[in-house]
């Protein structure tokens, strides 16, 4: 295999390259690396050469082949995994990645984003996140012999964004809360719930004792809790409470083999400690509490679990020193100033007529005054800004009405600062009010910030799958056609244009995707020519036919016999006009009709696109056009749309000079969308005539097929192969309605799928057999299923061939030559073609 193990400046053989010269190929079912065929070779080649992690699986077995990225990944399984079985390397996740395996090994694509997934790689279950796109590899005769994979770990992005909202709930939860009870219950369940918990304490610690008492307990279902609630010290080992001490958390992976739980196993395993982790409070140099939280079997804490529970522990005691100072406050009356002085929020007393009696330091340096200009003044004297505002409105209805409450509210700009801040006020026994407040600039911003990352994600990852998805159609089809070899020289021409053109178009878009600045703050170059509407419209249907043959809808297309020329960017025009008939496509029922019509209206084109689909109520046709507005276009948005493309489209007509609307009756009567661009001045460049195609060679022997499979795809690419073949062939998907048109079209041969849903192709074989109108046809099953018992059932069932997914078209070819044609059976030359 050139390349792959060479040990040169470019290639040196280091990481995993140097571990696959080392590897003894001798036992391997693949060979030595220098015999691989170089279908294999390629691709392994690749993922060497790559800083992405990749792996390739081959063979019946799926040998493991992967590089030095994807070793990260593996963890401890590396270098034992490779050349090793894909079920063997990851057996734990086996049975959750097999229909993902099976759709790569049927031919098919897929990709998946953030996919959870529980693995071991470090000796412990941890869950992970991953997002990959697997697709199929074939050798060197179009067979599929492997797969590979392009894969990224996101365990710490979504770990961190589901942590940071959780935080953001953890904050909101126990803001309310006044019983220090309620906040340890409230944390330790949230707590719990996020890191798999069997059992949270919260134990309080009595240094110069030796003893610390179990305040706050919670347990899982079916956990029993901890029967003693005060312990010794000295039971656990100087060392540990040492580490505790230094204020460091500690970490136990399994309690069963840690050195620093040698002194309490038994205990451990009596009271199922698999694993725990340990968050001490100190406050002065002395431990005055802890945090301990336990999973009944063992596991491997991560540096993002421990960052987590630290975080949330800060938040639970500032949160429970909160609630025992609003207690302590409301039972007792307490203004001792150090009370005022050690709390981590601003606080301070307001007498029935508004005057500021006390306030802390904390508050002093929120509000940034001294106490000498605050004590003794009116609150809205001071702060005037907020009288008419919402928390002005709130302390009014604590000092009046006696009712507490809790306001956040946007710092007006002052010398050029502002924020936000907390508020939470309580009345007092004297007519007063306490108030306590604080600063949240930082969570708001965090927020803030979360929700535009997030709509960035989306408003990018939308905008990549409109641009696309759809110019792979027609490319997947013109290319099969070429392969097929002896087109006539037009169709040849045909599928080259068509291929070139989408190419080119994908190229100009992943150039603008990838800067996604550009496209965010919509800084797009057109490239100005002047073209023909007709074009524009059959570019676009190329793109959206395969949608719509899918669900058999009749597309209507009304152009003027003489062109109508518009002066912009063709790309654009015609991503404008897929994104309206896609967006048609979806939103209409199957079998139903849709037309496009171009028209000259006062110098300007109207195109124009309607269908009958479930329409729009007036006001969402007002909207029709603003991002995500497609949220009240269903019930169900099953289908989305009517969101990023639909505002695209305005987006690009209007730098085009145009402008676009949305007209609907009403609620399932359909929608129309209308396009109006100023006609151009400037005449269309010549353009080549388009040659004759070629008649079909003079032996040819057409025939009258029926294809019937319920996966479109499959389908209507055989049906497409078999009618450049010269065939005449219809498409079905259901076997009673395949059935039905059989008696119709009188093929001379029908090619079923076995796994069908109604019923299964081989009762629609004995049917077709049993009926007279196709007593004659030949039955060619092409099925998933190859065994030898399979084929028996099949022959016995009344076919007379057997053919294997993904069914070789020259054997196709070679089963359907053996075939003549019926006499006066099929359609005649005028209707050849596939007919759904």
């Amino acid at each position: 295999m050139p390349g792959l193990l060479a040990n040169d400046s470019t290639h040196p053989l280091t990481g995993v390259r140097a571990l696959y010269a080392a590897h003894d190929w001798s036992a391997c079912p693949l060979g030595h690396p220098d015999a691989w065929p170089p279908e294999l070779a390629t691709a392994v080649g690749m993922s060497l050469n790559s800083a992405f992690p990749m792996f390739v699986a081959w063979g019946p077995d799926l040998r493991f082949l992967y590089n030095d990225a994807y070793a990260v990944i593996l963890g401890a399984k590396h270098p034992d995994a490779l050349a090793q079985p894909f079920q063997q390397v990851w057996a734990e996740i086996w049975p959750d990645i097999v229909p993902i395996i099976d759709r790569a090994l049927s031919n098919k694509s897929a990709f998946y984003e953030d996919l959870p997934l529980t693995v071991l790689r470090q000796g412990f279950p941890e869950q992970g996140y991953f997002t990959f796109s697997y697709s199929p590899l074939h050798d060197g005769e179009g067979k599929v012999a492997g797969m590979y994979c392009t894969v990224m770990e996101t365990t710490g992005r979504v770990q961190a964004e589901r942590r940071a909202a959780l935080a953001l709930k953890l904050s909101d939860a126990l803001r309310p809360l006044g019983s220090p009870e309620e906040v340890l219950a409230t944390a330790s369940a949230l707590l719990g719930a996020e890191l798999g918990l069997s059992r949270a304490l919260y134990c309080e610690v009595d240094d110069e004792a030796g003893t610390f008492v179990t305040a706050s307990q919670w347990t899982v279902d079916g956990m029993a809790a901890l029967s003693r609630q005060s312990f010794a010290i000295d039971e656990f080992g100087p060392e540990l409470i040492e580490l505790l001490r230094r204020d460091e958390t500690l970490f136990i992976n399994d309690a069963a083999t840690d050195p620093i739980t040698e002194g309490f196993r038994e205990r451990s395993r009596l009271e199922r400690i698999g694993a725990s982790i340990t968050v001490p409070l100190v406050r002065d140099r002395r431990l005055v509490a802890i945090l301990s939280l336990h999973r009944s079997a063992p596991y491997h804490w991560t540096e993002d679990d421990a960052r987590f529970t630290r975080d949330t522990a800060e938040r639970t005691w500032a949160a429970l020193e909160t609630a025992r100072a609003q207690a302590a406050l409301r039972a007792e009356r307490d203004r001792s100033r150090y009370i005022f002085d050690t709390m981590v929020e601003g606080f301070s007393l307001m007498a029935a007529d508004w005057t500021i009696t006390a306030m802390n330091a904390e508050g002093l340096r929120i509000c940034r005054m001294r106490a000498d200009e605050v004590i003794g003044r009116k609150h809205f004297d001071l702060f005037p800004e907020l009288d008419a505002t919402e928390a002005g409105d709130m302390l009014r209805r604590a000092m009046g009405a006696r009712e507490a409450g809790a306001v956040e509210y946007r710092v007006p700009q002052i010398d050029g600062r502002g924020g936000w801040n907390e508020l939470r006020a309580f009345p007092t026994q004297d007519g007063g009010i306490a108030v306590f407040f604080r600063e949240i600039t930082d969570r708001k911003r965090a927020e803030e910030g979360m929700k535009m990352a997030d709509q960035r994600k989306d408003e990018f990852l939308a905008m990549l799958a409109h641009e696309l998805r759809n110019p792979l159609a027609p490319i997947s089809a013109a290319a099969m056609l070429l392969d097929m070899g002896a087109q006539s020289e037009t169709r040849v021409r045909q599928s080259s244009a068509i291929i070139g053109r989408q190419v080119r178009h994908m190229t100009r878009l992943v150039d603008d995707l990838l800067d996604v600045s550009r496209v965010t703050r919509g800084l797009i170059e057109l490239e100005h020519m002047p073209h023909d509407v007709r074009a524009i419209v059959d570019e676009a249907v190329e793109q959206v036919r395969p949608q719509l043959m899918a669900r058999r809808q009749r597309l209507a297309l009304h152009l003027p016999g003489v062109p109508l020329v518009v002066d912009g960017d063709r790309a654009r025009l015609v991503q404008v006009t897929a994104n309206l008939l896609g967006n048609a496509v979806k939103y209409t029922p199957e079998e139903r009709a849709i037309e496009v019509k171009a028209s000259a209206v006062d110098g300007k084109l109207v195109l124009a696109v309607r269908d009958e689909g479930i329409g729009m109520e007036r006001e969402l046709t007002e909207r029709a056009f603003d991002l995500f507005a497609q949220a009240k276009r269903s019930s169900d948005r099953s289908q989305g749309g009517l969101g990023l493309g639909l505002a695209l489209v305005r987006h690009l007509v209007e730098l085009h000079g145009g402008t676009v609307s949305c007209s609907s009756p009403g609620l399932g009567q359909g929608s129309t969308f209308a396009v109006t661009l100023p006609l151009a001045q400037a005449a269309l460049p010549a353009a080549p005539v388009p040659g004759t195609p070629a008649p079909a060679g003079a032996g040819a022997r057409p025939l009258t097929l029926l294809v019937v499979d319920d996966n479109v795809d499959a389908a209507t690419t055989l049906a497409m192969l078999l009618e450049a073949a010269g065939h005449d062939v219809f498409i079905e998907h259901e076997s009673l309605r395949a059935l039905e048109l059989s008696r119709s079209a009188r093929p001379d041969a029908c090619l079923l799928d076995i796994g069908l849903p109604d019923i299964d192709g081989i009762e629609l074989a004995r049917r077709l057999r049993a009926q007279p109108e196709t007593a004659h046809s030949v039955l060619i099953a092409v099925s998933g299923y190859g065994q030898e018992h399979d084929r028996r059932i099949a022959i016995e069932a009344g076919f007379s061939h057997h053919l294997v997914k993904p069914a070789d078209i020259d054997g196709v070819a070679a089963v359907l030559a053996t075939i003549q044609p019926a006499p006066g059976a099929g359609g005649t030359a005028s209707d050849q073609g596939i007919r759904v």
